[in-house]
């Protein structure tokens, strides 16, 4: 199905779309700062993507594709640094509602930055595969410096965090392939470790992990600036 990885983004922003203007979350309200937050971090990523297409480290399969083409990655990529942070941060917004007494406490921080050495230290160990080692290197180096600020929303991402790993395993297991004849989205495994959650390279997940994460820290910094948040 040419149109099914465009589906698949509708299917992601479907239930935060349509939930956007219910009185509690009140998404909708936030998108002067949500949007903006969204561009940032997508200038990052799609630009690393580019890099990482045009070096074979990652493809994208034509057969679920529109067909239209921006600077070597397909239409449906660019939407992807869209619908994921539009649905993930709807996710990190029910958590600050239904869940607000959740804080960030000395241990949560001392956990941020054993987890980013950790990662930092696989990505020293992997220098010739490309995925691992610049994943890891951009994870593990955002994660300390967000440690060293140690924000009080940080608790409530890690949660967030945590369930966005529900939709996530579906959507990015069709991408990889799961219940399909071939993947979407195609690794060159020589560039990573190899290791797979169902059909989802390891990595991918702390490649999600630092996308939520760049997208909630410039959003909070914006909703900080505009005095959205106390």
């Amino acid at each position: 199905m040419k149109s099914l990885y465009l589906l698949l983004h509708i299917f992601t922003i479907a239930f935060p779309l349509i939930r956007s203007f219910e009185p509690r979350i009140r998404y909708a309200k936030k998108w002067p700062t949500l949007f903006p937050a969204i561009v940032i971090t997508a200038a990052f990523f799609i630009t690393w993507d580019i890099i990482f297409t045009q070096n074979g480290v990652w493809g994208f399969n034509e057969k679920y594709l529109v067909g239209v083409f921006l600077f070597g990655l397909p239409l449906e990529e660019w939407l992807f640094f869209v619908s994921v942070p539009f649905a993930s941060v709807f996710i990190y917004e029910c958590v600050r509602y239904f869940i607000p007494q959740i804080k960030t406490g000395r241990n949560l921080q001392v956990f941020t930055v054993a987890l980013a050495i950790l990662i930092m230290v696989i990505a020293t160990l992997n220098t010739q595969k490309s995925y691992t080692f610049w994943n890891f290197t951009f994870s593990g180096s955002f994660l300390i410096f967000i440690a060293l600020l140690n924000p009080g929303w940080l608790g409530k991402f890690w949660v967030a965090y945590a369930l966005h790993l529900i939709p996530f395993l579906l959507i990015n297991g069709i991408l990889t392939g799961s219940f399909l004849q071939e993947p979407i989205v195609w690794y060159n495994d020589a560039e990573n470790l190899n290791i797979r959650i169902f059909t989802i390279p390891i990595e991918d997940s702390i490649y999600a992990l630092l996308l939520l994460l760049m997208n909630v820290t410039f959003y909070e910094g914006l909703n900080k600036y505009y005095g959205l948040r106390t």
